[in-house]
């Protein structure tokens, strides 16, 4: 969209504009407008007169902008990413699937990322209106009222009008992580809730206690720890995992939130001189990309979080250009995958030596550990 003019032997580069293109043919902006969108409008234009326009903008090198070429229609082709942070394990592979469909349709995104504060979400939301994006998706935040736009948001647990939720199926998750557990012998198993700020949170643990009472497992409550903050690293599950261990009740594996906080928690029991899976086997969720690299690698339950993307970015095209109606939920099936974290239970000790820790063998108070759980 420059044009070059040679003063004195020196290049200098000019901007072209609408105005520019007009001047130069003798025109009125908006009959150069007309014909080179190409509205319903140049219809009225002579054909010579058009052939005049195109040649002067072909001469000049005009490019009209994105936006002047769409104001028209008042389309941006542009949505809003809604995301708790940017690069995290979990959101990533979500946003990179919603990317490629984009990319494919010639959609654009921005993305915003906003470490669960509500101001700066509403803030966010504002911002990316006024930059006129046609429709929301939102990654791993809670959206507690309507938005003025088509929204989709993934995981999504709230019905609210014009929102789609995409949701795993918690209920056959559960079961296949338990069932499995219950397979290789496992009657003492600990558990870890998610965080109140993770919008899966409530849904899943719901359907964990359906499924554990379904299949005889005793859930006891020294067994269960429930996450806090909003740690997007294995230090999440870490200091719960150490908790556990100080409790003195046995177990003989964790059923973790999440694959970070499993793993985590995998460091915490090898550091205090615990075997996994031998001694303990470990179960994780999400199935996120270092869960394979992991050592041990993790058995965990899969959402397919790049498909997730997909369809979040398809389902909103789709509202935003009226090919479907709304609906307030999409279901997933998510799926299990046996890796090295897991094996068959072994016996727990029936007791233990006075002033050793009846899970580790260690003295109890080196396996003290200071942390917080509820």
């Amino acid at each position: 969209m420059t044009a070059h003019k040679e003063t004195g032997g020196s290049r200098k580069t000019c901007h072209v504009t609408l105005k520019t293109v007009a001047k130069h043919v003798g025109l009125t902006k908006g009959t150069c407008s007309a014909v080179l969108n190409k509205t319903a409008a140049s219809k009225s234009v002579p054909l010579h007169t058009q052939e005049r326009i195109l040649a002067a903008a072909r001469e000049l090198n005009y490019r009209p902008s994105f936006y002047a070429r769409n104001l028209g229609v008042k389309r941006t082709y542009m949505i809003g990413v809604v995301t708790r942070e940017i690069g995290d394990s979990y959101g990533s592979p979500i946003i990179s699937g919603i990317e490629r469909y984009l990319r494919q349709k010639n959609f654009f995104f921005l993305t915003v990322a906003h470490r669960h504060d509500p101001k700066l979400l509403e803030t966010y939301a504002h911002i990316l209106q006024e930059r006129g994006v046609e429709g929301f998706i939102m990654v791993d935040t809670f959206v507690n009222h309507p938005l003025p736009l088509p929204t989709v948001a993934i995981p999504g647990h709230r019905r609210l009008e014009g929102v789609t939720n995409i949701v795993l199926d918690h209920r056959r998750a559960a079961w296949l992580a338990l069932s499995h557990l219950v397979e290789l012998g496992h009657t003492e198993i600990a558990f870890m809730k998610g965080a109140e700020v993770s919008p899966d949170s409530e849904d899943r643990w719901k359907a964990i206690c359906e499924v554990a009472g379904e299949l005889g497992i005793r859930m006891r409550a020294e067994l269960v720890v429930q996450l806090e903050g909003d740690d997007a690293t294995p230090n999440l599950g870490y200091p719960f995992a150490k908790a556990l261990l100080v409790r003195k009740r046995p177990f003989t594996a964790l059923f973790a939130y999440n694959d970070i906080s499993a793993i985590g928690s995998i460091r915490a029991f090898q550091e205090a001189g615990l075997r996994v899976p031998e001694d303990i086997s470990v179960v994780g969720f999400d199935d996120i990309r270092i869960a394979v690299h992991n050592n041990p690698s993790l058995t965990t339950v899969r959402q397919p979080l790049e498909k997730m993307g997909e369809i979040a970015a398809r389902t909103l095209l789709n509202r935003i250009e009226e090919r479907e109606e709304w609906v307030p939920e999409i279901s997933i099936e998510p799926e299990f995958v046996v890796r090295n974290s897991t094996r068959r239970a072994i016996a727990l000790p029936l007791a233990r030596r006075d002033g050793e820790d009846a899970l580790t063998g260690l003295p109890v108070e080196s396996s003290r550990i200071v942390a917080t759980a509820k």
